[in-house]
């Protein structure tokens, strides 16, 4: 049901309920006790009453759940619909070790799987290119063809799975290997559901993992728009990143601004395109980062999802509620780990995605103690894992919608970083206007809108990194003062613990990675390859969407940097100018 359904004189609250009821219908609110470790039953929402709601100016901003601005959650019934997907981050050495990780995490109650690539794949080289030595499923695992997306998900039907894929320089190719991997099983793609991040403005700005020239990878976030859309249309394209920018040093509304910019960029993409809004903008989802301080990161969830839906429904022009929705996944800081006294870093995980499930988070990942130190072991994976399932199961979080709506604090937090963000968007907006000349009736034409004008010229006169660096200086010069605690690093220093125990990425895998390799070279029909190379390339020199021809290299057994490179060769290296 939505609001549009429900006479304009109910109140929100009573609108709420309507909502609720016709939920619980429907079958949509679980089978669970909803009530405290005492026995006590609970509302599934609070807020005023009916008659007192109207006297109350602030519940304008604050809304009820599952009815714009959507600031208490997307969904009426919060939790007690459906609890966050536990999506745990993980990806290590090669495709069988990273395989065996996934089947353990599902099989301990993950909801969902989310691949870390290493580094090599994640800047589109294949491992035994000369700039990948040392590094070959290192911080994740090595993906050089669809052969290894096969090994990956062996065991694992895609279709009954989502999987999400941290990666944006080359997303579009792994993307094509990961359809081609469903393919192999026997999936029917256009069921396929889960994230692919390809996020490229976030790696100017924060990351830095880009292959091309940002009108390049525009055009590709393009194609891939369109692709899925008319094809796997419960598909997510773009994961819109604000964990990058804020594990950069950026603060709690930098992080809001900046990843909601990149949002309205992408999606004036696709309206340059003519692409639907109420149509592509449900496939847009977000990646945000839960740091230390608990009620700053449940306000920046709460003003992420108000914000969001007043833009794209006043600025973008969305009529459909779903395409107003702000979806996003949440990470606990890894920035916030440390190698001093590693056993806090099992609290501060937990406070952190306390803070992103009473924000709304969809779905989680928790990190683990020893990330700071190396990639996770199985039994600190583990702990990582039982960390949300004891939030989920035992703490009661889940039986109320937004149960800190209305603090006065929480609320006014929330406000104060909404503020905060516009003042950036505006700034933003003016960078786009510079340069440009204004035609007869005082506009600015931009070739794809005035929020993707300000971010190509803020990543072009380095005010992102500027700012984001300027905010992490202040945080240091706070730190090293004492004004800023850390436990174990600058407070309460002593300690009788000792060195865990790490996981260490063998030598070998590399060995083995490259040898695997040089086997599937040989074994191929490059007669095949190169055709399906030389394809791609045409439709690059066309209006054509690339990803069909694209999914040809690839069942073709074209490896990562075989297309990568043919692009590099095409459109060329971004290289950052230099800045003092």
């Amino acid at each position: 049901m939505s609001d549009s359904a429900v006479p304009e004189t109910t109140s929100g609250r009573d609108r709420w309920q309507q909502r609720f009821d016709a939920a619980v219908a429907k079958g949509r609110v679980r089978d669970a006790d909803f009530t405290t470790l005492s026995g006590m039953a609970v509302e599934p929402v609070y807020g005023p009453s009916a008659e007192t709601e109207a006297a109350d100016e602030r519940m304008e901003r604050i809304g009820w759940p599952g009815s714009y601005p959507f600031t208490r959650g997307l969904y009426p019934t919060g939790y007690r619909g459906r609890t966050w997907t536990i999506r745990q981050f993980a990806g290590f050495g090669n495709a069988q070790q990273t395989n065996e990780r996934y089947k353990m995490i599902l099989a301990r109650g993950g909801g969902g799987l989310s691949v870390a690539f290493d580094m090599p794949t994640l800047m589109g080289r294949d491992s035994d290119e000369t700039q990948s030595l040392g590094e070959v499923g290192h911080c994740g695992v090595a993906i050089d063809s669809a052969s290894d997306m096969d090994i990956l998900f062996s065991d694992i039907t895609l279709s009954d799975v989502t999987t999400s894929m941290t990666i944006s320089g080359p997303a579009v190719p792994v993307f094509c290997m990961y359809l081609v991997a469903a393919e192999r099983q026997g999936v029917d793609i256009s069921g396929l559901n889960g994230t692919l991040q390809t996020d490229i403005f976030k790696e100017y700005i924060a990351q830095k993992e880009w292959l091309f020239p940002p009108e390049p990878h525009l055009r590709l976030i393009g194609d891939l728009m369109e692709y899925t859309s008319e094809n796997i249309p419960d598909y997510k394209p773009l994961s819109v990143s604000g964990y990058h920018i804020r594990e950069a040093g950026s603060t709690a509304a930098q992080e809001l601004a900046f990843t909601l910019a990149d949002g309205f960029g992408y999606v004036e993409l696709g309206l340059s395109r003519g692409m639907d809004v109420n149509k592509f903008a449900p496939g847009l989802s977000f990646f945000f980062d839960s740091h230390l301080d608990f009620f700053e990161e449940i306000a920046k969830f709460r003003a992420a999802r108000r914000i969001w839906a007043r833009w794209l429904r006043d600025v973008y022009g969305a009529t459909d509620e779903r395409a107003q929705w702000l979806r996003f996944h949440t990470q606990t800081a890894g920035v916030s780990l440390t190698a001093q006294q590693p056993l806090n870093n099992v609290v501060r995980t937990a406070v952190e995605a306390l803070a992103a499930v009473l924000g709304g988070t969809n779905s989680l990942h928790t990190n683990a103690l020893d990330e700071t130190l190396a990639l996770p072991t199985e039994q600190s994976a583990e702990v990582a894992l039982r960390t949300q399932q004891v939030l989920m199961e035992e703490t009661g979080v889940a039986n109320v919608a937004d149960p800190l709506g209305g603090s006065w604090y929480v609320e006014e937090l929330t406000d104060r970083i909404e503020a905060e963000a516009e003042k950036i968007f505006e700034t933003i907006r003016r960078m786009g206007e510079r340069g440009r000349t204004p035609s007869a009736d005082g506009t600015v034409d931009h070739p794809i809108g005035p929020m993707t004008s300000g971010i190509l010229r803020g990543i072009e006169d380095g005010w992102f990194q500027s700012e984001i660096a300027d905010s992490a200086f202040e945080y240091q010069i706070a730190l090293e003062k004492g004004l800023k605690k850390i436990v174990g690093v600058n407070v309460h220093t002593e300690s009788v613990s000792h060195e865990l125990e790490i996981l260490r990425v063998s030598h070998e895998v590399e060995r083995d990675q490259v040898s695997l390799l040089g086997r599937r070279r040989e074994e191929r029909d490059m007669g095949r390859v190169q055709t399906a190379l030389d394809a791609m390339l045409s439709a690059a020199r066309s209006d054509e969407n690339m990803i069909p021809s694209m999914l040809e290299a690839v069942r073709a057994e074209a490896t990562l940097g075989e297309i990568c490179n043919a692009l590099r060769d095409e459109w060329g290296v971004y290289r950052e100018p230099a800045r003092f």
